[in-house]
């Protein structure tokens, strides 16, 4: 308490209030950036699972593609086989080789 009317004091009441409001201003914005934060992490984590399972759909049309045309007796289209990426999760490429 004799601190605040030791700064009073020395700079004045209205720069003392604005320091104490831009403290309180500073405290605020720290907690909405922490906030944030987390969020965004949480967002991340979604997007990666979304992205995960859009490969693993993309593995799975193909895989019924060929079963499809080899059914009907159609050649598959070998290039749109060739074109497909491996799964790639957390750095392991799909084993499953669909």
């Amino acid at each position: 308490m004799n601190q605040a009317i030791g700064l009073i004091g020395d700079v004045g009441l209205p720069i003392a209030s604005g320091l104490i409001m831009g403290y309180f201003i500073f405290l605020i914005i720290r907690q909405l950036m922490n906030n944030l934060v987390s969020d965004i992490k949480s967002i991340q984590g979604i997007t990666k699972m979304l992205i995960t399972r859009a490969s693993i759909m993309n593995n799975d049309i193909i895989r019924i593609d060929t079963v499809v045309s080899s059914a009907l007796d159609i050649p598959p289209d070998l290039e749109r086989i060739a074109r497909a990426e491996n799964f790639v999760e957390d750095g392991k490429i799909d084993a499953r080789r669909d």
